[in-house]
């Protein structure tokens, strides 16, 4: 790959590092693997043949390069490292993207989906249960006593304070309301082999295209519907007020069920166990509050609220998304 020349902390992602590496034969992505159930070697392998497979196909998945013995993992200092070509892009919201951008984004997710059927084997058997609400009021507690024990060191942290209290108690009372509406635990047919972790982070655009997806970290079986519904409750989320552009996740869907030839029913399954997700999920307070890292803070405000408007506008997501 040539001498290195230099190399430049990569600011985004939350989970690995990484560093733009210029040489004397060109620019490259390194990165270092660092989420521990997703670092192992053997398991960054099997996400670099998955993605060269996908490259292989015409799916824009960014493949790593292998060194002169064809090994795309590097292990040093406990941590495993891999060499990317580096891809010129930027990153888009799905706000800034039109209601056609919006369907070509689903076509992509849907081909994905189909892609990594034929690439990997067959889906193994498992099941995830959806969350039980007994367990998330006592992790609601949990939560509400160390926001009231921290101690804001200006008035933007005392306001997040504010919020996080506020929302873990709005929380708990629609649990209270809506805990009857428990989805069941998700098995068999719906299962496939899914990227984990699409959003507008882990997309390249260059110009108004696709250029690659990048981080496979989270490649594994699930749901694929809720994967397409998980990713539209980030891609298109008002960053202030949390409502879905709906027009929007009504194009993307569309795509996405024809290109993976979803039915109605498997989206509206996945609509519903989101939903439930979301409101059971507190892992950016769990972050800020019991890790004492704050990176995820950003994305709490629009996250929290769109739990609540979700709730509110539960029909109109529905149909959104099947019809």
């Amino acid at each position: 790959m040539g001498s290195p020349l230099t190399c430049e902390p990569v600011p985004l992602g939350l989970l690995n590092q990484g560093w733009r590496l210029t040489t004397t034969r060109g620019r490259f992505f390194l990165k270092q693997y660092l989420a521990p159930d997703t670092a192992a070697p053997r398991t960054i392998v099997r996400q670099h043949r998955a993605t060269q497979a996908l490259a292989r196909l015409g799916v824009p998945a960014a493949a790593p390069l292998p060194d002169a013995r064809g090994r795309t993992v590097t292990v040093s200092g406990g941590y495993g490292y891999a060499l990317f070509p580096w891809i010129d892009g930027r990153h888009r919201e799905g706000t800034d993207l039109s209601e056609a951008q919006s369907g070509r984004l689903g076509t992509l997710l849907g081909t994905v989906h189909t892609a990594l059927a034929r690439v990997q084997p067959p889906p193994y058997a498992v099941r995830h249960p959806s969350a039980h609400p007994s367990r998330t009021y006592d992790r609601i507690a949990r939560l509400l006593a160390l926001v009231r024990r921290h101690r804001p060191y200006d008035a933007l942290d005392a306001a997040f304070d504010a919020l996080a209290e506020h929302r873990l108690l709005e929380r708990r009372a629609l649990l209270r309301q809506y805990a009857h509406h428990r989805p069941p635990d998700a098995v068999g047919a719906v299962n496939g082999w899914v990227h984990g972790d699409f959003h507008p982070l882990n997309l390249l655009y260059r110009g108004d295209e696709p250029a690659a997806i990048v981080d496979w970290d989270r490649l594994g079986v699930r749901p694929r519907a809720e994967e397409a519904v998980r990713a539209a409750a980030i891609f298109f989320v008002h960053p202030v007020d949390g409502r879905l552009a709906l027009p929007k996740v009504r194009a993307y869907a569309r795509a996405y069920r024809r290109a993976a030839a979803a039915s109605p029913a498997e989206m509206a399954a996945a609509v519903h166990r989101v939903w439930w997700e979301r409101l059971n999920d507190f892992w950016m307070l769990d972050w800020r509050y019991e890790r004492l890292d704050r990176r995820s803070d950003p994305l709490f405000p629009a996250a929290s609220a769109l739990a609540v408007w979700w709730t509110r506008e539960y029909g109109a997501v529905l149909d959104a998304f099947t019809e």
